[in-house]
């Protein structure tokens, strides 16, 4: 990765660790290194899209994560948070970009095409595989779990995502406060088919749950040995951090895998803070 490609990583950090300050073409462009007669060309050569309208779509991209994940923040108050002078600006941005007004994507979001849209703000990112992560081997207790299935494209996994929010605030057997959250991948995304893709997503419970209509089961995450490695930003690819452990840390540990998909604990979600402090903690299980 040459230094051209390394200061535009460090700008794209830094408007998603500042997106509530006025980012201005000088103040950027200083950040970047680069002469602000140049810095505007360079950026838009290495991400396909200009400096303001990547500000945007990643205010937008916040945005719908708020819409539809605290539907207790009001939609004026969002538009403000994304910096627009009023609700109806936003909602003209929000519907020129994602096809739906910010009320029809809280009701009911159009994850493909929004992923479709906001997979634009995906940048190269500096190869984790090729850095030394800290991991640590720690002995994971039993944990109990309501878990409900997502079986098909990856790229709808928010919309079980709403679901099991759902039942997690109709039932209150697995507060989303106090309980932990845990994923676990049965394939590889980047492997399969998007068809037979399948993933559960969990929050431990401290009793059985009952059948009910959201097709939520009981499941248990078995106790044991686990290689532990701490994932911080983004959780659209999380597969740095799984291929380190089995391409750089397993083949030198002297450990073996136990009969358990690697698994994820969702420290804090992207709803809740911003983007660049989302935590993810990444399982392997070993014997």
């Amino acid at each position: 990765m040459n230094n051209y490609e390394k200061n535009i990583i460090r700008v794209c950090d830094y408007i998603n660790q500042n997106l509530d300050d006025d980012l201005t073409l000088d103040m950027l462009s200083t950040v970047s290194g680069f002469s602000k007669y140049h810095f505007h060309r360079v950026f838009s050569a290495f991400t396909g899209v200009n400096l303001i309208k990547f500000i945007q779509m990643s205010r937008l991209k916040r945005a719908s994560f708020r819409l539809v994940f605290k539907a207790d923040i009001k939609i004026i108050d969002i538009a403000f948070e994304a910096g627009f002078e009023s609700p109806e600006a936003f909602s003209r941005a929000f519907k020129r970009e994602f096809g739906q007004s910010p009320s029809e994507f809280r009701k009911f979001p159009e994850w493909l095409n929004w992923h479709e849209k906001t997979d634009t703000l995906a940048m190269p990112l500096i190869e984790k595989a090729n850095n030394k992560m800290d991991v640590k081997v720690i002995d994971f207790k039993e944990q109990k779990v309501a878990a409900l299935a997502h079986y098909g494209d990856p790229k709808l996994h928010y919309q079980t995502s709403m679901k099991f929010v759902a039942w997690r605030k109709t039932s209150k057997l697995s507060p989303i406060k106090t309980s932990k959250t845990y994923g676990i991948p049965y394939s590889d995304p980047h492997v399969v088919k998007a068809e037979d893709f399948h993933f559960d997503l969990c929050g431990s419970v401290t009793v059985d749950i009952p059948e009910n209509e959201y097709g939520v089961v009981n499941q248990t995450i078995p106790a044991g040995r686990c290689a532990v490695v701490r994932d911080i930003g983004n959780r659209d690819d999380l597969r740095k951090g799984v291929y380190y452990l089995y391409q750089q840390w397993l083949p030198t540990s002297g450990e073996q895998c136990r009969d358990f998909p690697v698994f994820f604990h969702y420290v804090n979600f992207v709803h809740d803070v911003p983007e660049h402090e989302v935590i993810t903690d990444i399982y392997l299980p070993i014997k």
